[in-house]
C-alpha cells in the first residue's frame, strides 16, 4: 500500500547527537562531543547532499536538538521535519522530569516545539513513549488528530516498537508514520507488515546500531562516561562496560565482505540493506560533524545499494 505521507528523502539525519548532553538524574541520556558549531555545519552539508527529512524531538538536548534544527533549517520551507513528545525536562538543568502525555500537555508541549523550531507546522509529530498503552495513547492522538485540523501538525505517529500499538492507531487518517528500531542485527518483519498494510511510513532508529555498524568501535574502543552509550540500560543493547559487545563485532566480521561488496563503507552496506527492505523505509543515521555524512549513501543517488 502507497504511504499516507512523502518525507523528502529516503534517507533522513537523526538528530538526537546534536542535542548534546543532558540528564535523567546523573544518567547521561545523550551524546558526548557535540558542538554547536558543528552540528549546524552537519545540517546544511546533509542538506546540501540532498537530504530533506530531519528527525527531532523535544527531549533532545533538553530542548537543544530542536533549536539548532530550526536555526540550520531557517527559510528552508522543504523540509520535512519530524519531532517527538512524552518526556517532560527541564531546559536549565536538561534533566528529564518524567513522561507526560495528558492533552493539555500535548498542546503546549507541540506549541513548545514550533516555537524553537521556528516554524509554522510540523510535518509529523510521534508520541516518543515506546511502551504506554493504547488506553492512555488514545487521548494524546486525539489531540493530535485536532492539531491536524488546526494546522500545527501535517500528521502524526507512534516511535514504538509493538506493532499492536501501531495497528490500534493506524485507520487513523492522520497516523502516517511509525518510528521503530531495525538494523543488520535487529530485524523488524511484523512492524514492517503493519506498516506497509497500513500505508505508513517507517523510520528506522538505530539503523547504525549507535554506531557499532559502522565498525568504528570493532578495535575495542570506549565511549565517555557521560555518553549515553556507556549506560547499562535496558533499550541499549549495542555496548556494554562502554564498548560495542563482543558479540556484535563478531557479527559483523562474519558479513563484512557482504556489506561492503560494491566498493561500500560497513555503514552504507548496512544502510542499503535497510533501503533494500522497502520503499517506505527511511533509514535516519546521526550525525555530529560533517564527515560522517561521506559515509552514507547520498539520498538522491543510492547508486551504492545496487547490487555489485
Amino acid at each position: 500500500m502507497a504511504a499516507k505521507i512523502h518525507l523528502g528523502s529516503r534517507i533522513g539525519m537523526g538528530c538526537w547527537a546534536i542535542g548534546g548532553h543532558f540528564w535523567s538524574g546523573e544518567t547521561p541520556v545523550g551524546y558526548s562531543g557535540a558542538d554547536d558549531r558543528e552540528s549546524v555545519k552537519t545540517i546544511h552539508a546533509a542538506w546540501d547532499g540532498g537530504v530533506r527529512l530531519f528527525d527531532t524531538s523535544a527531549v533532545y538536548g533538553a530542548g537543544h536538538s530542536e533549536e539548532l534544527l530550526g536555526e540550520a533549517l531557517s527559510g528552508r520551507s522543504e523540509a520535512v521535519i519530524v519531532s517527538k513528545f512524552g518526556h517532560s525536562f527541564d531546559p536549565a538543568s536538561r534533566q528529564m522530569t518524567g513522561s507526560r502525555f495528558d492533552p493539555e500537555y500535548v498542546r503546549w508541549s507541540v506549541g513548545e516545539s514550533l516555537r524553537r523550531l521556528g516554524r509554522d507546522g510540523i510535518d509529523v509529530m510521534l508520541l516518543h513513549l515506546n511502551d504506554l498503552s493504547i488506553e492512555h495513547a488514545e487521548p494524546a492522538f486525539e489531540v493530535l488528530e485536532q492539531l491536524v485540523r488546526a494546522g500545527d501538525i501535517r500528521s502524526y505517529g507512534w516511535s514504538t516498537d509493538f506493532p499492536s500499538s501501531v495497528q490500534a492507531f493506524a485507520d487513523r487518517s492522520g497516523f502516517s508514520t511509525v518510528q521503530h528500531s531495525m538494523n543488520v542485527f535487529f530485524d523488524a518483519p511484523s512492524m514492517c507488515k503493519a506498516a506497509y498494510n497500513n500505508g505508513l511510513a517507517q523510520l528506522t532508529r538505530s539503523p547504525l546500531a549507535m554506531g557499532v555498524l559502522t565498525g568504528k568501535f570493532s578495535d575495542g574502543r570506549t565511549v565517555p562516561p557521560d555518553d549515553v552509550r556507556s549506560v547499562p540500560a535496558d533499550w541499549q543493547v549495542y555496548f556494554e562496560a562502554s564498548r560495542a559487545r563482543s558479540e556484535l563485532t563478531e557479527q559483523i566480521d562474519a558479513i563484512r565482505d557482504l556489506l561492503t561488496a560494491g566498493g561500500r563503507t560497513l555503514g552504507q552496506g548496512a544502510l542499503c540493506w535497510l533501503l533494500s527492505k522497502g520503499g517506505n523505509i527511511h533509514p535516519i543515521p546521526g550525525a555530529k560533524t560533517p564527515s560522517r555524512l561521506s559515509r552514507t549513501p547520498r539520498p538522491w543517488n543510492l547508486g551504492r545499494c545496487r547490487r555489485p
